[in-house]
């Protein structure tokens, strides 16, 4: 994938390869300004040179130039060993020392011009973003904590403003059920979903200070590194840490601590020695009430309310399927080490949706209005093959099975549509399929919509088709049937099995138990049921593990009855599979900031003004009133239009101080806001577009009919361009 323009500059690499294979003396000249320089360049996330997949070109090319220097340091020698003249060995010395000096500059020039750009880029934006209160480190005057942020005034509206259209786009749209559970959840609940025993990460100590840091990181960390910086590996070593890295998810605490020791991984801070790698359970531990009885964690995603909600959601949509849940909510994770800003925190805010769906019935009725959407998709084929995102059709994926089925695929093209609306350029948003060590053994199949940024491509919304894992494991350990049915227009005859405790016995047998033992007894599913069927009457008692006892119990062949029995049906009972669209909405949140924001010249040229382009469907204000000048009548048609702009709904501010007006329009072209209105006259004012800085003349009255309807989305720009003439005036002074 190109990250660039096609009308843009050949890649950064591309220059590199060209310059490692031509012997001339322009090899010293350099293909960046100095850093000293960059303040002075327009900034903008599009054009951040990022690796763009040439890099075994450049490890070809950089292997000549080696050869090259090989060849003429061997050259000398033989020269050097035939007696040759000192003025030839001098010169050859000399020839030998430039290619050196080449192949030196070169490799410094590469490792700095990416990463320049790209740290001078995220330092601009993370400066804004905190001196214009978008968000601040959490506890600051107390030197704060890691992975802990606020959002100030601006970063709360657009926050509310992404909800507000996730709401509109997913929940309105879909006609789906929301609901809003109780962060605290009882250990029982994530027991049974599995958090309890597996929701880990692998961790390390520096074995002198104690400092705990995450093994996967510091093993991925160490491959790119390697990979990105050193020029001089084989090829043979950098696909190996390709292979690493494509299997990281995949590697056990005994081989990724092997791998840790094989490169010689220290603590990043101290370089002390490292401890083997340990599981850490990321949930934050909790007990609900004063006596300390009954432990509970924070919840890690908001889930499991929707799933331990189901029968009661199932009744209120009318005993109906296909329907959808949705939840916002806050989340809470104990990272081991928070780390790049808002995309790795210990507690953030979640959207999930679970699409409840009959497993045998997985197409969508409004499949059809996505199924022309194209956009970048990674297939895992694609993936093991060293290959790039290609653009697919959704509707061409899911007929050639690439996407498991209509509502996942569905599922994905909302969420494409989603994300561009909110303004994540669709050239740097791809949607990625887990690997088959990355997939839980019971899900279907899961998409990532990655984004990239200057970190790379983060994960912001993953979408997985869990069959019907969740409902099945919240059953089991609850004793609750969470179940649908499909009602049949005729009876038909199937062969059931029957399961039918011995209630008598097992009360003999476990007495206050025995209810928990017979609701196990009763869920459980076909296979496992007549393999205890053939174990009782092979052996005459089997041990059974009891979920909610949490341990084995011996079950006697006098104590239930298995058997088939062919009988008339008038319903199918079934469990119903979970298509899981799962949004991380800080993560999307910085994404588009980094997407939005950009520097352009000062009308002197003598500094970047800093401009976040939001759309206005996002914007943290929609709009902003200035009277040109400190004028009592024009602070008067400034207020009145405030308070139509207030009764149409439209956020905005007032601005009556002294200042230039071009100061004042940098001040909101910083905080992102789409529309200014300039007071210059008491009949009629100017309306100022924040990207293209074009301004129309409207009368008052209009102002905020006219801002509603772009704002709405009911036109553009450009279409009030055409109802209104554009408006210049050498007395509005721009930036």
């Amino acid at each position: 994938m190109h990250l660039l323009p096609t009308s843009s500059p050949p890649s950064l690499v591309r220059l590199l390869v060209s310059a490692l294979i031509s012997p001339s003396s322009s090899l010293l000249r350099p293909l960046q300004p100095p850093i000293s320089l960059l303040s002075r360049r327009p900034l903008t996330a599009s054009t951040l040179p990022m690796p763009d997949g040439d890099d075994s070109l450049l490890r070809k090319a950089l292997a000549d130039k080696l050869a090259t220097i090989q060849a003429q340091a061997n050259a000398v020698r033989q020269l050097k060993a035939s007696g040759a003249p000192k003025s030839d060995i001098d010169a050859a010395v000399q020839s030998l020392n430039a290619l050196k000096l080449d192949k030196a500059s070169l490799e410094t020039q590469f490792l700095q011009s990416a990463t320049n750009n790209r740290d001078a880029f995220r330092q601009a934006l993370v400066n804004t973003l905190e001196r214009r209160l978008f968000y601040m480190p959490s506890f600051k005057i107390y030197r704060g904590v890691a992975g802990l942020y606020d959002y100030g005034p601006p970063g709360c509206a657009v926050k509310s403003n992404v909800l507000a259209f996730w709401r509109q786009h997913f929940v309105l749209e879909e006609n789906m059920l929301e609901v809003d559970c109780p962060c605290v959840t009882p250990e029982i609940v994530l027991k049974a979903s599995g958090h309890v025993e597996k929701f880990t990460d692998l961790m390390v100590k520096d074995e002198k200070t104690g400092t705990c840091y995450r093994a996967d990181h510091l093993l991925k960390d160490y491959c790119k590194d390697k990979l990105e910086k050193d020029l001089t590996i084989t090829a043979e070593k950098a696909a190996e840490l390709k292979h690493v890295l494509a299997l990281l998810d995949d590697l056990s605490a005994e081989k990724l601590g092997a791998k840790i020791k094989e490169y010689g991984i220290t603590a990043p801070d101290t370089k002390n020695h490292l401890s083997d790698p340990y599981p850490f359970n990321l949930m934050f531990q909790t007990s609900i009430g004063p006596s300390g009885l009954s432990p509970g964690y924070m919840r890690p995603e908001t889930a499991q309310g929707i799933f331990v909600n189901f029968k009661d959601l199932y009744y209120y949509n009318g005993n109906k399927l296909p329907f959808a849940a949705a939840q916002i909510g806050q989340a809470f994770r104990n990272e081991i080490s928070p780390r790049q800003g808002l995309l790795r925190v210990r507690e953030f805010t979640l959207a999930e949706i679970e699409h409840f769906v009959d497993p045998q019935d997985k197409s969508h009725p409004k499949f059809s209005e996505i199924a022309s959407l194209e956009f970048l998709m990674f297939p895992r084929e694609g993936q093991m093959c060293g290959q790039s995102a290609e653009r697919l059709q959704i509707g061409e994926a899911v007929a050639k099975g690439i996407v498991n089925n209509e509502t996942l695929g569905y599922f994905i093209g909302r969420v494409y549509l989603f994300l561009t609306r909110l303004g994540i350029d669709k050239e740097r948003l791809r949607f990625r399929q887990h690997l088959a060590n990355e997939m839980a053994h019971y899900a279907a199949d899961c998409w990532d919509a990655e984004i990239e940024c200057s970190y790379g491509w983060i994960e912001c919304v993953g979408i997985a088709d869990r069959s019907a894992y969740d409902l099945c494991a919240h059953s089991d350990k609850s004793g609750v049937a969470l179940v649908a049915q499909e009602k049949y227009s005729e009876p038909r005859e199937v062969e059931k099995l029957v399961i039918a405790p011995v209630k008598k016995e097992l009360g003999l047998a476990f007495k206050g138990n025995q209810k928990m033992v017979t609701e196990a007894l009763e869920v459980m599913d076909e296979k496992v049921a007549l393999q205890m069927k053939a174990d009782l009457e092979s052996k005459g008692e089997v041990e059974f593990y009891i979920c909610s006892l949490g341990k084995n119990v011996t079950v006697k062949k006098n104590m239930v009855s298995i058997s088939k029995e062919k009988k008339k049906e008038h319903q199918r009972v079934f469990t119903p599979s979970v298509i899981e669209p799962s949004f991380g909405i800080g993560r999307i949140i910085y994404c588009l900031f980094e997407h939005a924001f950009y520097t352009r010249p000062s009308k002197a040229g003598d500094e970047q003004l800093n401009v976040f382009r939001f759309p206005p469907l996002v914007a943290p204000i929609k709009c902003t009133v200035f009277p040109l000048v400190q004028n009592q009548q024009y602070e008067e048609v400034a207020k009145f239009i405030s308070k139509s702009l207030t009764a149409a709904g439209i956020s905005h501010k007032i601005d009556i101080t002294g200042t230039s007006i071009g100061k004042r329009y940098a001040r909101t072209d910083e905080l992102g806001v789409p529309f200014a209105v300039t007071v210059d006259s008491t009949s009629s004012v100017t309306i100022r577009e924040r990207d293209s800085k074009d301004q129309i003349r409207v009368n008052v009255e209009n102002v905020a009919a006219v801002v509603k309807e772009v704002t709405d989305g009911q036109s553009t720009w450009d279409d009030i361009l055409k109802a209104y003439p554009l408006h210049s005036s050498g007395s509005v002074d721009e930036e």
